[in-house]
């Protein structure tokens, strides 16, 4: 595995074969699930900003009515805010007292009308999908990197430059096919508004909303309905492998000359400082650029009609939001989404470095 040990200035730090300095793959797990869990409390309110806003454009009519009044929405979406007996009557919204503005916006008439903890609406969800997922993605691109980049440099230098494209585009397909659901989930979740007081519905309560199976039909009857819980994923895809490729691909030089100039000095705080500024420029890059299609997967991930659903595709929703908004409506929440990502890459990837970092450290040398 990587160790810190600086070759020349300019070099990756080379890979030690040494049994006593390898992480295992379930060290790498540990390390990537921890920062994973820290960067999905962190950068939350964000992504619930973010999807309210697509979620807005895509027709969720967040105004109406304040507080307790119920309303219908276009898509699969149920609003819980159905007012319980005895409630106060609802009043009627002033124009745009709900309808959001901005990132700002969204999280002053979140705070407003629903609580300040609803700014970490799905995070149940965040972390239910980001520990897994990152726990899998980021120890299969490192693995992936260093068997790509053995063969590139032996048998096709040339290509050693693409090797974090394809690496890191591989291994976010995996980890994204494998928790899927998850991500559904979240995104119905962070596009509520919820104004009743009570436990809003948790991550296998919005799954099940989603296939809603009659109560007169047996599960097995209604089990052709869970692939549902697949819908949006080509979406997903068209958005997280694009993303990963331009984000490693920026990523490794980034890194590679910070950690050059440090040369032999290297320590926990330089790891930290090169990786969270790489990640930081790159996840800010790719995020800005992958815009449209998170615009497009949220579109689709909140789609009621299910026949609709199964038929969309990536391209006819990019072509719908163009119709209706324009290039506006294809950076819809670009804001919060670059604000999201920047510090979230920079976090995951210096944390993740940074523990690697301290287990090798930490171990006896023989």
């Amino acid at each position: 595995m990587l160790t810190w040990k600086i070759v020349s200035p300019m070099s990756r730090p080379h890979i030690d074969t040494d049994s006593n300095t390898q992480l295992r793959i379930e060290e790498r797990a540990f390390s990537a699930a921890g920062a994973a869990f820290l960067s999905a409390i962190i950068v939350n309110p964000l992504d619930v900003a973010k999807t309210r806003l697509q979620a807005q454009a895509a027709g969720v009519p967040y105004q109406g009515v304040c507080r307790m009044a119920p309303f219908q929405t276009n898509t699969r979406l149920q609003d819980i805010m159905s007012p319980v007996s005895g409630s106060q009557p609802s009043r009627p919204c002033s124009f745009g007292c709900c309808t959001y503005k901005g990132t700002l916006d969204v999280f002053y008439k979140v705070i407003r009308h629903e609580g300040f903890t609803r700014l970490w609406r799905g995070t149940s969800a965040s972390l239910a999908l980001a520990v897994p997922t990152v726990g899998i993605y980021m120890p299969c691109y490192d693995i992936l990197r260093v068997m790509m980049e053995e063969f590139t440099t032996k048998n096709a230098p040339n290509l050693t430059p693409y090797v974090p494209l394809l690496a890191g585009s591989v291994a976010r397909s995996f980890a994204c096919i494998s928790c899927y659901p998850v991500e559904l989930a979240r995104t119905r979740m962070q596009a509520f508004r919820i104004t009743q007081s009570g436990k809003p519905p948790g991550v296998w309560k919005t799954l099940l909303e989603v296939v809603h199976p009659d109560k007169s039909t047996s599960i097995f009857q209604s089990f052709h309905r869970y692939r549902f819980w697949w819908t949006g994923l080509g979406a997903q895809l068209s958005r997280d492998v694009p993303f990963s490729a331009i984000c490693w691909s920026t990523l490794e030089p980034i890194r590679k000359n910070i950690l050059g100039l440090v040369g032999d000095k290297t320590s926990a705080a330089t790891v930290l400082g090169a990786n969270f500024s790489a990640g930081f420029v790159a996840g800010t890059l790719a995020s800005a650029v992958t815009c449209p299609l998170d615009v497009a997967k949220t579109r689709r991930q909140i789609e009621k009609n299910h026949e609709r659903a199964l038929k969309m595709t990536t391209r006819t929703t990019l072509i719908e939001i163009w119709r209706d908004g324009g290039l506006r409506g294809l950076f819809t929440g670009v804001g919060p989404r670059v604000c999201r990502a920047g510090p979230s890459v920079g976090i995951v990837v210096s944390f993740y470095e940074v523990v690697k970092y301290a287990l090798q450290h930490t171990r006896p040398t023989s």
